[in-house]
């Protein structure tokens, strides 16, 4: 059971890294900061791309990345409307179900480990370009020195703050997807690749809206199970401490024989 103190820090820790999320967007040029983690998430992205391929016994020929933030994952077979629905949905997923295990702190080390190493992995057996294999060794070896070495607040931080950043660079890349497939459809993505493969019966305006309130509804479903469990984590710890206050009471009370 999480004491009231661990709740209260779990939860000033994500209010933080939202807080310092928000402030980055309005500081010039901070952009310079964010970048690694834009890129972090474009090959979370790629990596669900990948997964599912492998999921939907298909096989993944490559996965590429620019240091604009693009990237691309060369798939054969499986099934299609999976593949490309997976990269958007990976990184929202991937950022509520940091944010949801982070409410106790000893995960953080996990999440890292499992991070570094799941980025490794994917290096080793797809990259497919130098920034692919920079990116991949770099940030893959990050996460597993943060998670064997870093102090556990720290790690915790910095875990949570990538949560919330993943989570916002998923809502912003959708509202990017949207806008191209509302007014510049000859742009490829994946929302286009979709369209395509329906023989244009589906716009691909509708498949980056569809992608969205999915996305929208993980997010709201991911912060109401955050909020009720703090709650009842931090009633719990409530009720558990005047039961310590008074055991601790009566036995200094208590006459010594």
């Amino acid at each position: 059971m999480q004491s009231r103190s661990e709740v209260k820090d779990s939860f000033m820790l994500l209010l933080l890294a939202s807080v310092l999320t928000v402030v980055l967007w309005f500081i010039p040029f901070a952009g310079v900061i964010t970048h690694p983690i834009t890129l972090f998430v474009t090959y979370i992205h790629e990596i669900g791309h990948a997964l599912m391929a492998l999921a939907t016994s298909g096989g993944v020929s490559r996965i590429t990345l620019d240091w604009n933030g693009n990237g691309l994952t060369e798939a054969m077979g499986g099934l299609g409307l999976l593949i490309s629905s997976a990269g958007y949905l990976s990184t929202t997923l991937y950022g509520a179900g940091l944010l949801l295990g982070l409410r106790r702190p000893a995960f953080a080390r996990f999440a890292s480990l499992g991070t570094g190493a799941l980025l490794l992995l994917m290096t080793l057996l797809f990259a497919g370009n130098g920034v692919a294999w920079i990116l991949g060794l770099l940030i893959g070896s990050g996460f597993l020195a943060l998670g064997l070495k870093g102090k556990v607040k720290v790690t915790h931080f910095l875990m949570s703050f990538l949560a919330v950043q993943c989570l916002f660079n998923a809502a912003f890349d959708l509202l990017t997807l949207m806008y191209l497939s509302a007014f510049n459809p000859a742009v490829r993505t994946d929302a286009q690749n979709m369209a395509n493969a329906t023989g244009g019966f589906i716009p691909s305006i509708v498949w980056a809206v569809g992608w969205s309130i999915l996305s929208v509804g993980v997010l709201i479903a991911t912060l109401l199970i955050y909020y009720r469990s703090l709650r009842a984590r931090s009633a719990i710890a409530d009720a558990a401490d005047p039961l310590l206050i008074s055991d601790s009471s009566a036995k200094s009370a208590s006459p010594s024989l």
